[in-house]
């Protein structure tokens, strides 16, 4: 196998997902000697090893960054810093998994078996996208296309254009409300003629003179080379198409927790994501099994808030390994 750090063929600690939560976990679990094992993923379309801040040009919300600093790069320094501290990483999915005895089983997509004493779900989500070919060109590129208002929404060549938020749900309201703060006006396109959306936050939306709505209309295609210059809009009942100018476009249709290797053996929330077993912990409805990252948060979903809960993790872990015996 060529991965354990010991005798007995079992890691102490393996961590599944190579965000901000994975490689903070490892950061800490490495310096408390776990000698941690970090899966980090294959790269695909629509995730690479990093997570969602590899598609993420300028963050600027994270603090000792005062000019702010590419996703792809400060994923690179968060996985050298683990690394520096002896981490291993293999660059590859974990497919399976059986928590059902102790030590538990990990299946890798190459055919690895891992035997670990403790486990930290880091795996994340991914913002669901259109799966428009220009879409995903311009998200990609840093051309005005994102799946983040929160994160890219003050970027300054945002400021005083019309932008588009597309969604109905309550995150497409507090994303469409949060842009209105430095758009010249939000334009919310919803393929339906009325929001999911709570009615509070619907109001945000619906009461504000800075935000346009468009109803019963979807996005059919990006133009723009380099940025966004406009959506076409399609109508879902009568099939007409209008074009849109617009200097922004953010997607706020939802996220999918990546969760389905887990085989219902986790506790999920009722959109999948992982259900601590305490809210102010790290822990499962298994023992020694622990998530962090937006893989349990559907509420805030910020690269800071991943990392505090990735450091909570390989605390809990640490605790729990100790009052296992196993150090």
């Amino acid at each position: 196998m060529g991965h354990t750090g010991h005798g007995s063929g079992v890691e102490k600690l393996v961590i599944i997902g190579s965000g901000p939560a994975g490689w903070t976990c490892a950061i800490y679990a490495a310096r408390a000697n776990l000698s941690p094992l970090v899966y980090e993923g294959m790269p695909s379309q629509q995730l690479l090893p990093g997570g969602q801040l590899m598609f993420t040009t300028e963050v600027e919300n994270y603090p000792g960054f005062p000019h702010g600093v590419q996703g792809p790069e400060m994923m690179a320094k968060f996985k050298e810093q683990a690394e520096r501290f002896q981490t291993r990483v293999v660059t590859d999915d974990i497919v399976e998994a059986d928590f059902r005895k102790r030590p538990f089983t990990l299946k890798s997509s190459e055919g690895q078996v891992i035997k670990a004493h403790a486990v930290v779900i880091a795996t994340g989500a991914k913002a669901n996208w259109l799966n428009l070919e220009n879409e995903q060109r311009l998200a990609t590129s840093g051309g005005g296309v994102s799946a983040c208002a929160v994160c890219d929404g003050a970027l300054p060549v945002f400021r005083d254009q019309h932008l588009a938020v597309v969604g109905g749900g309550d995150t497409a309201m507090e994303e469409a409300s949060y842009l209105t703060k430095f758009a010249s006006m939000v334009h919310v396109i919803h393929r339906r003629g009325e929001f999911r959306a709570s009615k509070s936050m619907a109001a945000r939306i619906l009461d504000n003179p800075k935000a346009t709505v468009h109803w019963w209309s979807s996005v059919v295609d990006v133009v723009g080379k380099d940025f966004i210059e406009a959506v076409v809009l399609e109508d879902t009942r009568t099939k007409a198409r209008t074009t849109l100018p617009v200097k922004g476009l953010f997607i706020a249709i939802g996220h999918t927790p990546l969760t389905g290797f887990l085989d219902g053996q986790i506790t999920l929330d009722d959109k999948g994501y992982v259900k601590l077993a305490d809210p102010w912990r790290t822990t499962t409805n298994i023992e020694g099994v622990f998530a962090a990252g937006d893989v349990a948060d559907s509420t805030y979903r910020q690269a800071i808030t991943a990392a505090g809960m990735g450091c909570k993790a390989a605390l809990d872990a640490e605790r729990w390994l100790a009052a296992q015996g196993i150090h």
